[in-house]
């Protein structure tokens, strides 16, 4: 793909997006999977269907982010990202898709993203449609338990705390991830290029989750979210290379 460029806020940001470090723990939980097929189809133009775990039930990546450096500079980022199957591909059996989850290869649809900064505000929302909005953050990455906590308006979001898992090796392979997002009725999906990864720390179970009074809590709600996550995971620090975005619709 020729490179590009895009104007965000008055500077040009040329693609594609290199992400030097950064740091994350995520928690994820089953979820009903006629809920989250019912919230993929209110957002976009093309039917992504969930990756089914087990009869009746999908997977939900609840996932705080600190971007220390990288082209779009400092923020922190908490998404709910929905894994989904390869629309070009049949449905994988239960067990494949719980062998996706493990390798980190699933497919993953961003269904919400709030961040604290204006310019990846923008640039989230002009370059890939990501549904990026602006929120407040308390997060702690530096703890044996990760903690992150965002509000809206005085309206808390989530409350999440991980627990500290066991050690896995550290990675320098690189893998290529698709992230799919729903704007404006608009289906995109972007290669996502996980350059490195060291410190990484999992577990099974390992996350207390409170959900609060804001709309996107409710939402959560309707998901019908596993009363204790299937699997935790924490990064000390990763790299990662964010390419353009394309029209799936």
């Amino acid at each position: 793909m020729p490179d590009s460029s895009h104007q965000v806020l008055g500077t040009r940001v040329s693609m594609p997006v290199h992400i030097r470090s950064a740091r994350c723990f995520v928690a994820g939980f089953t979820a009903s999977e006629s809920a989250v097929r019912s919230a993929i189809a209110s957002r976009g133009d093309v039917e992504l269907a969930p990756l089914r775990v087990r009869p009746g039930r999908a997977m939900c990546m609840l996932v705080f982010v600190d971007y220390v450096d990288g082209d779009l500079g400092p923020y922190n980022e908490f998404g709910v990202c929905f894994l989904v199957q390869d629309p070009d591909r049949a449905a994988p059996s239960p067990l494949r898709a719980l062998g996706s989850l493990v390798k980190g290869d699933a497919h993953a649809l961003i269904h919400e993203l709030p961040v604290d900064g204006e310019f990846t505000l923008a640039a989230g929302r002009g370059i890939w449609g990501f549904p990026k909005v602006l929120a407040d953050f308390d997060v702690d990455h530096d703890s044996a338990t990760k903690t992150g906590r965002v509000s809206q308006e005085g309206k808390l979001i989530v409350d999440l705390a991980v627990r500290r898992g066991i050690g896995v090796p550290d990675s320098t392979s690189e893998a290529v991830l698709q992230s799919y997002a729903q704007l404006d009725a608009v289906t995109r999906r972007t290669p996502w290029r996980l350059t490195s990864t060291t410190g990484t720390r999992t577990r099974i179970g390992g996350a207390t989750l409170r959900l609060g009074d804001h709309p996107m809590a409710d939402e959560l709600r309707r998901l019908q979210l596993s009363r204790h996550a299937l699997m935790t995971s924490s990064v000390e620090n990763l790299s990662m290379v964010f390419e353009d975005a394309v029209d799936i619709g």
